[in-house]
């Protein structure tokens, strides 16, 4: 007769209607990067995988802002998390929940559907805005860090075009049409550069009644370098492309306050404008009952095999994970090769944690960096290569074009990716300015 492992039985009142399993219960927390590898890479092993997520499906990141700028729909860059995962694992359960606390000594997880028991616990929470507790900021400034978040800048940003329409005095007129951008990161480098391909070639022939001479577009970065985290290289080239295109770019200035009609910096200025873009700060989206002690910035000490300091059975992988070493003082990166890497590691450690290589070493976590890009626009991008290659242009454009299209998951998204790509880059038209929200 098998042995099914034990439950705990104030769970099972409050269950999530998870099938009992004789195999170890692994529950991961967030459908993001790292979360859709793991689950990829315990396909193989007898475990049972539920994975837990506030949205049905998975989101590639990196084009979000394609979406926000019209270039891309939100069906292009999302995927079902049940279609894509049903197939990489046969032991596999999704629930659509929101996770609000762990209760280690029960070794549950409480959700607003419901609580779960789990055997080990895989905290892949991905990361928030970052508002440095800036009340005002969070309530008035949009942020892009989600689907949701990137349909309402969009619907924002052209409702603001067709209310500008509207205006006869100059001064209120710019708060309908200016653009101000906090944080020249990845982020706001290519929607500063989104942006501007906008004003330069769309919406003129939107909006013929409109002098777009006169939108101004501000990218605010509080370092002395635009792409602070790639090379002097890509910092120097980025900041050139910009200011060729006509974006205001505005180095070792920072953001005072922002009451949604005037941003005010902190050298004084005042620009005024309706749309002021966060991108200047995220945070780890840690777990209520992980150990507020382990949690800094959000995000949650792990040791090198991505174990929760100070807790058994769980760990945490990717953005919401601090791995500190001396290479790394303040952390891995939070980009998704990082998370992608910790999944598939953490994946491999999995087959010693359940007993499956009993006398095999854990494999601590190495990071290989495989590169980093960002695109400013049409033919002009800048690329950190391995063994210090560096280059920009068309050819870092294409680079990057290529290696986001290919890791798009599903052929069919990307071909639509591409084949909108494609119709943008002859027509200078982005098909999907629509503003659609429920009306108040």
């Amino acid at each position: 007769m098998e042995t099914v492992i034990e439950r705990n039985p104030v769970s099972q009142q409050i269950s999530q209607h998870i099938p009992e399993s004789k195999d170890p219960r692994i529950v991961i927390i967030g459908g993001g990067f790292a979360g859709i590898e793991l689950v990829a890479r315990l396909a193989n092993l007898p475990v049972q995988v539920v994975l837990l997520d506030k949205h049905n499906f998975h989101t590639f990141q990196p084009l979000l802002y394609q979406v926000a700028t019209a270039g891309l729909g939100p069906g292009d860059i999302s995927s079902p998390l049940r279609e894509f995962l049903r197939n990489k694992n046969k032991n596999f359960h999704f629930r659509l929940a929101t996770v609000e606390h762990i209760d280690h000594a029960a070794k549950n997880v409480i959700t607003d559907t419901g609580s779960l028991h789990y055997d080990y616990l895989v905290i892949a929470s991905g990361a928030i805005p970052n508002y440095f507790g800036n009340e005002e900021l969070q309530r008035n400034a949009h942020s892009l860090k989600s689907i949701p978040e990137a349909l309402e800048l969009r619907n924002s940003m052209i409702e603001n075009f067709e209310k500008a329409l509207l205006i006869k005095d100059e001064e209120e007129l710019q708060k309908f049409m200016n653009v101000v951008i906090v944080g020249a990161g990845p982020t706001g480098v290519e929607l500063a550069g989104a942006i501007e391909e906008l004003r330069r070639n769309v919406l003129p022939k939107d909006y013929p009644e409109l002098d777009f001479s006169k939108m101004q577009i501000h990218l605010i970065e509080g370092q002395d370098q635009v792409l602070g985290a790639m090379s002097d290289f890509a910092g120097r080239k980025a900041k050139k492309y910009l200011e060729n295109m006509g974006v205001n770019v505005q180095l070792q200035d920072i953001l005072e306050s922002y009451d949604g009609e005037t941003a005010v910096l902190k050298n004084g200025d005042a620009i005024n404008t309706h749309c002021l873009i966060w991108a200047a700060g995220v945070k780890g989206n840690a777990i209520d009952g992980v150990g507020i002690s382990n949690v800094k910035g959000g995000r949650i000490a792990v040791n090198h095999f991505n174990e929760v300091t100070g807790m058994q059975d769980v760990f945490a992988i990717g953005d919401v994970a601090l791995m500190l070493d001396e290479d790394n003082p303040r952390g891995y990166p939070m980009l998704a090769p990082v998370a992608i890497q910790q999944a598939e590691n953490l994946g491999r450690n999995f087959e010693v944690f359940i007993g499956l290589k009993k006398d095999a070493d854990l494999k601590p976590f190495k990071y290989f960096d495989k590169g980093t890009m960002a695109t400013i626009g049409r033919n002009k991008a800048v690329v950190d290569a391995p063994f210090g290659i560096k280059f920009g242009g068309f050819f870092g454009w294409f680079a990057w074009m290529f290696i986001h299209l290919v890791s798009i998951i599903g052929f069919r998204r990307k071909l639509l990716v591409f084949s909108n790509w494609l119709w943008n880059y002859f027509t200078y038209n982005r098909g999907n300015r629509f503003i659609i929200k429920k009306k108040n």
